[in-house]
């Protein structure tokens, strides 16, 4: 299949308010639209949550620039192809840029079999189509005192959730925190728990200790994502109960945490992996060391990963992009995503975006 037309645009979306542990206050999407020779669009995005959107937004240009007038086979050989491209500039800024182009690939490339991204990837859809999990994690903060913590996670029990991820940081006041939302949140609702890197080797064995103490499943990122000597002590006194992944890069830093077992779940991210398809080599490796996995935030489009990787067992609610686009599948009543059995990944460009957001 031809490529016809790449282009790309970077929009600036500010939230109302900072979100998450580290108190985000906006971030820059890049957007990939492509058309092939058949007609079939692709569109696909990647973001900048912090720091400049300057070099992964030229990197996807100059992708896109290498794609025009190419021959789509496949959207992993492409991806393979591109990141060659690479050479010595290796990831960094590439693989963000990157992850708009192979979004929009797949999108397009499922689009052309008339299946919905999650088939297009190897699984089943219609009503064989997997129901995931989600859990809650947008609601929290770390200025949030334990009742405040305690009363949003029993307002996302009541829409449903399956899941709450208080965040906390490293401070003796985190054990009265964690405690105090598992007394609000019933017992069939699991209780997890996001660090954001903010602990020390100290502080992160105190916070384990009182997560494995009040049952919670994982405790994610307690430590900086860079310091594997630090996960492998903790994961030597408490196996297999941390997560990370949102700040690796490609299967090459993603593997020593997956091979020696040093994870219960690995979560990688759709920009740091360079798009779904090195998300879902990663899921794969991770599967053979069984290993659980889940996605980096976008429910609504890692619920197509998780056709295709049956280790992906949670999907995250944290809304940030879900402004731009429309087509986002619904959380059910049993709090649960399916796929959209639209052909594609189902999303479009929402309303007069391009025309507010641009830069």
């Amino acid at each position: 299949m031809k490529i016809n037309h790449v282009q790309c645009s970077l929009l600036r979306f500010k939230f109302d308010r900072p979100v998450g542990g580290s108190g985000v206050a906006g971030v820059d999407v890049i957007l990939t639209r492509l058309q092939l020779d058949g007609g079939a669009q692709g569109l696909g995005f990647s973001y900048v949550v912090a720091g400049s959107s300057a070099a992964p937004f030229a990197a996807a240009q100059s992708l896109a620039a290498l794609l025009g007038g190419g021959v789509l086979h496949h959207p992993e050989a492409t991806w393979r192809q591109l990141a060659a491209s690479f050479n010595r500039t290796r990831r960094g800024p590439n693989y963000v840029g990157l992850a708009a182009i192979d979004v929009a690939l797949w999108d397009a490339y499922a689009k052309t079999l008339g299946v919905p991204l999650g088939v297009a990837m190897g699984g089943a859809g219609g009503a064989d189509a997997r129901q995931v999990p989600v859990y809650a994690s947008g609601g929290f903060n770390t200025q949030q005192s334990p009742q405040e913590a305690a009363e949003s996670a029993a307002r996302q029990c009541a829409l449903g959730y399956r899941g709450v991820k208080p965040r906390v940081s490293g401070r003796l006041s985190d054990t009265a925190l964690l405690e105090a939302v598992r007394k609000a949140i019933p017992d069939s609702v699991e209780l997890m728990t996001d660090a954001n890197e903010k602990c020390t080797a100290l502080s992160a064995r105190r916070l384990i200790a009182c997560a494995a103490d009040c049952g919670a499943l994982f405790v994610e990122e307690p430590l900086p994502a860079d310091d594997l000597a630090g996960y492998r002590a903790l994961a030597a006194a408490y196996p297999r109960l941390m997560a990370t992944g949102e700040h690796l890069q490609g299967m090459a830093e993603a593997l020593p945490f997956i091979e020696e077992g040093l994870l219960g779940m690995v979560q990688p991210d759709l920009a740091a992996m360079g798009g779904l398809t090195e998300c879902l080599r990663v899921m794969r490796v991770a599967e053979a060391f069984g290993m659980e996995a889940s996605g980096h935030f976008l429910p609504g489009l890692f619920v197509h990963l998780a056709a295709a990787a049956p280790n992906l067992t949670w999907l995250e609610e944290f809304p940030m992009l879900e402004p731009l686009f429309t087509g986002w599948p619904q959380l059910s009543a049993q709090g649960t995503l399916a796929m959209s059995p639209a052909p594609g990944h189902g999303l479009a460009l929402a309303e007069n975006a391009l025309q507010r957001y641009a830069v």
